[in-house]
């Protein structure tokens, strides 16, 4: 049987490398593999469907569902994840000292629907009681100006969304003090530079995210992986065979982030870091599979829910190819 040849849209990340380099195959895959930023990869895949295989939006992929519209389906795959109390920034000089002080602000956001945002809103409210209606969103490009959904929301009244004035962006509106903050997954530029008025909401961001983690479990998902439906009808095998490939290339990744003989990223503490992080969570930190990740996934579709960005709430099972979700054992 001659090898598929599809197109896969990834992030170029240490856990996928082993696959982008070839050290990994993928069972009856030749594949082409695109490295590309997650803005680029989901507007594309969302948008025009342009890749077989692609690293996909949880948030955006769950509204495919919920409106039963999904062209692609997913594999518990989860190739990016991250503690969300790094993502809100604030004017220093607005008297925002608390998560409390951000009711009735002006809150600037990339997108409404971005799996970053939908997590900083659910531990907002269930950590501190602070709904989304709470706060006023406005919604506009980072560095450029304007910036479209990569799939059109539909939002209940009492969640407020404004469009940041033509011509401006985020990023100076924060420096101009025209909001009061911002929520996404990357920093706003101001920050980066070290603006003297632009900080972080939580002082320490990880202490914070240790102790959300110890009260949940809960370490957040961001990004599935997910193939084309038709090629899993196709091809029954392909979503295992993915799955088996992409759980070997992590596994490389974390034998390598272990060896810390010569540190295989340009960072120091790494050792120290890692010790912290299994103390905490234990040698399988980043864990692939449903199983381990079934209450994470829960937690965010009910908040996907909650804050009107499905017209029902998903169920778990819905997400996921069947043949993913079991594994032989020997």
């Amino acid at each position: 049987m001659s090898e598929l040849k599809l197109s896969l849209a990834m992030g170029d990340y240490d856990r996928t490398r082993a696959i982008s380099d070839g050290r990994v195959h993928i069972d009856g895959v030749d594949p082409t593999c695109l490295l590309m930023s997650p803005e680029e990869m989901f507007f594309r895949a969302f948008r025009h469907q342009a890749f077989d295989i692609s690293e996909l939006s949880l948030s955006s992929y769950s509204i495919s569902v919920a409106r039963g519209e999904p062209h692609y389906i997913a594999i518990p795959v989860f190739l990016s994840r991250a503690f969300r109390h790094t993502s809100i920034y604030v004017r220093k000089d607005h008297g925002i000292d608390a998560p409390a002080d951000l009711v009735g602000r002006r809150i600037g956001i990339a997108e409404y629907q971005l799996s970053a945002n939908v997590w900083f809103r659910g531990i907002l409210e269930d950590e501190f009681g602070v709904k989304p209606s709470q706060i006023e969103w406005v919604r506009g490009g980072m560095d450029t100006p304007g910036r479209p959904e990569k799939i059109k929301v539909e939002l209940p009244p009492e969640i407020h969304v404004s469009e940041a004035p033509e011509g401006k962006t985020l990023n100076q509106m924060l420096i101009d003090g025209e909001i009061d903050g911002f929520v996404g997954p990357r920093a706003p530029r101001c920050f980066d530079e070290g603006h003297p008025q632009i900080g972080r909401l939580f002082a320490d961001t990880i202490a914070e995210a240790e102790a959300y983690y110890r009260k949940t479990k809960i370490f957040p998902i961001m990004h599935v992986l997910g193939v084309r439906r038709s090629l899993a009808t196709q091809h029954p095998w392909l979503p295992g065979a993915l799955l088996k490939a992409f759980a070997h290339a992590k596994t490389l990744a974390e034998t390598a982030l272990s060896d810390t003989s010569a540190t295989k990223v340009t960072m120091p503490f790494v050792e120290d870091n890692l010790a912290r992080t299994r103390a905490l969570m234990g040698t399988d930190f980043w864990p692939y599979g449903l199983a381990l990740n079934r209450h994470v996934i829960e937690t965010f579709l009910g908040y996907h829910a909650k804050q009107g960005l499905s017209p029902r709430k998903v169920e778990v099972d819905e997400l996921f190819h069947p043949a993913t979700v079991e594994a032989y054992s020997l």
